[in-house]
C-alpha cells in the first residue's frame, strides 16, 4: 500500500506538473502511468517534434519538453508505478483507493486523471496488405527520428496538424515528401498550413489534391509505390518506400470510463473552476477534460493542473488554511 495526497493517473506533461503544483503546497503525489516513460504522447510518439507554444520557447521539441519537465518536478520525489494501468477505484473524496493491474494499492486523499487520449492507439487506414507493411516499417504512424527519414521518399496522408507539422520538420531530410489529403483545406493551425503552401510554392513538398489512398505496391513488406484515387475513381500512383497516414489517434479510456464519470463524446466533463468532475475528490485536467470554452494546449494543461492542486488542498489538509505565496519568493523546497 502505497500512502500519498494525490494519485495523479498519466505521467504526460499536464500529470508531470500536477507534481510541481502539488509539491509546492506541500501535498505529496504519486504518477501513474500504463506507458513505461514519463511524457505521455510527447515522449512516445513524437520526441523529435518542434513545439512552438510553450511560454519562453520560440521553438521546443516534445522530448526536451519532458526532460526540463521530469527536472522540475526532481525535488518532489513523487514515485512513479510505470507500465501499471489502473484497473479500479473504490472510496471518497479524502480516502480514495486505487488497484493497479500490477497488483499496486494506492491511498490517496484526491485522484487527478491526466490520462490525455487515453490508451491511444492510430486510426489505421483501410488498406489491403497493410499489416505486412506495418511489420517492416515501411507504413508507420509515429515519427520518433527525423533521420530515419533522411533520404527517403515519404508519403504523408492526413489533413491535420500532424500531416502538416510532420510534412514541414521532414522536408529537409526526405528526398521527397507527397502530401495526400482529400481537399485543398487543412484543419491544421494557419500559419503552419500557410508554411505548407509556402514549401510546396517552392518545390519542397508536392501536394496531392484533392485524393486519398487507395492502395499498397511492394513485396515482401517493402514500399515501392503509394496507390491514391481521387473522387471521380481515377488513380495515380506514387514512388515511395515510407507512408505515414496521420488520421489521428482512437480514444479509450479504458477501465476510467467505468467509475461513474460525467463524459462528454469519451472525454471527462468538469468544473472548470476547479477541475473537479462529478465525483468529489476526482480531478481531470489536460486533453481527457472537456468544458465550454477547452482548448487542447498543453499551456492549458499546466493552467488546470495548477487550479486542481489549489483545489485539492482542502481535500487533503482539511482546516488548514492555505496562504498562497508566489515561486519567486516561496522558492522549492
Amino acid at each position: 500500500m502505497i500512502e500519498t495526497d494525490v494519485a495523479i493517473v498519466g505521467a504526460g506533461p499536464a500529470g508531470m506538473f500536477a507534481v510541481f503544483e502539488c509539491g509546492m503546497l506541500k501535498l505529496s503525489s504519486v504518477l501513474i502511468d500504463a506507458l513505461g516513460e514519463l511524457g505521455g504522447q510527447c515522449a512516445a510518439l513524437y520526441p523529435e517534434k518542434p513545439i512552438y507554444d510553450i511560454p519562453a520557447y520560440p521553438s521546443l521539441a516534445a522530448g526536451h519538453l519532458v526532460t526540463q519537465l521530469e527536472a522540475q518536478i526532481a525535488p518532489f520525489n513523487a514515485p512513479r508505478l510505470l507500465n501499471r494501468r489502473v484497473d479500479a477505484l473504490e472510496g471518497q473524496a479524502g480516502a480514495f483507493t486505487l488497484h493497479t493491474d500490477k497488483g499496486d494499492a494506492v491511498r490517496a486523499r484526491a485522484v487527478v486523471i491526466a490520462a490525455g487520449a487515453g490508451a491511444f492507439g492510430p486510426n489505421r487506414p483501410p488498406l489491403e496488405g497493410l499489416e505486412d507493411y506495418e511489420a517492416g516499417g515501411a507504413v508507420q504512424y509515429y515519427v520518433r527520428r527525423r533521420e530515419d527519414f533522411r533520404g527517403r521518399h515519404v508519403v504523408i496522408a492526413g489533413g491535420g496538424d500532424s500531416a502538416v507539422d510532420w510534412a514541414l520538420a521532414l522536408k529537409d531530410v526526405a528526398a521527397r515528401i507527397y502530401v495526400v489529403h482529400r481537399r485543398a483545406k487543412f484543419r491544421a493551425a494557419p500559419e503552419t498550413a500557410a508554411q505548407l503552401d509556402a514549401a510546396a510554392a517552392a518545390g519542397e513538398v508536392e501536394m496531392v489534391i484533392p485524393y486519398q489512398l487507395h492502395a499498397l505496391h511492394g513485396r515482401d513488406g517493402a514500399l515501392v509505390e503509394v496507390e491514391v484515387a481521387d473522387l471521380d475513381g481515377g488513380t495515380r500512383r506514387l514512388a515511395a518506400d515510407r507512408l505515414l497516414p496521420f488520421f489521428g489517434l482512437s480514444m479509450d479510456l479504458g477501465p476510467i470510463a467505468n467509475w461513474g464519470l460525467a463524459l462528454e463524446r469519451h472525454h471527462l466533463a468538469i468544473n472548470p473552476a476547479t477541475c473537479e468532475t462529478n465525483i468529489p475528490g476526482i480531478f481531470a485536467i489536460g486533453d481527457v477534460a472537456t468544458y465550454p470554452g477547452k482548448l487542447k494546449l498543453i499551456l492549458q494543461g499546466f493552467s488546470e493542473a495548477a487550479m486542481a492542486a489549489h483545489a485539492i488542498h482542502p481535500i487533503a489538509r482539511p482546516g488548514e488554511a492555505l496562504h498562497f505565496e508566489y515561486s519567486t519568493t516561496k522558492g522549492v523546497p
